[in-house]
């Protein structure tokens, strides 16, 4: 038996406006701008950003969780180290996402559990990268 297509949601128009050089700035109307520089000097690069947004995705599905665990976090930093294509386009071939939690009271199983929950089925970021691309992750908890 198939599932039903699922139904199709409009995401909030995002605005690009290239400022110079390589340089561009990402805002959606009447909101916050994000620089993002195509050779990363002044800011982040586009790959670097998309980097980020795997890793603040993931990160905002793992404090949800952990509260809902009734163990809030009091700190979350994740490193990320990638690999990419040698051959253009230079696409994503795999992520590994460094997580350091400190949320009193949590075991190391509900951590492991609640970033598995969020890389492999919360987090919309990842979700929408080729299936053949790994991420995976670490976990150190922290005192």
């Amino acid at each position: 038996m198939t599932q039903p297509a699922a139904k199709l949601l409009p995401h909030a128009e995002l605005q690009v406006d290239w400022i110079g050089a390589s340089e561009f700035e990402a805002y959606r109307a009447s909101g916050p701008k994000v620089r993002i520089d195509g050779d990363g000097k002044t800011s982040l690069s586009p790959f670097d950003t998309l980097l980020a947004a795997i890793a603040t995705c993931a990160a905002t599905d793992v404090v949800a969780i952990l509260a809902k665990q009734r163990t809030p976090v009091k700190s979350l930093h994740v490193t990320v180290e990638a690999q990419r294509l040698d051959a253009t386009p230079r696409r994503l071939a795999a992520a590994m996402l460094h997580f350091a939690i400190c949320a009193p009271g949590t075991t190391a199983a509900k951590a492991e559990r609640a970033v598995e929950l969020s890389v492999t089925r919360y987090c919309s970021v990842r979700s929408s990268l080729l299936a053949e691309v790994p991420v995976t992750w670490t976990i150190e908890l922290q005192q």
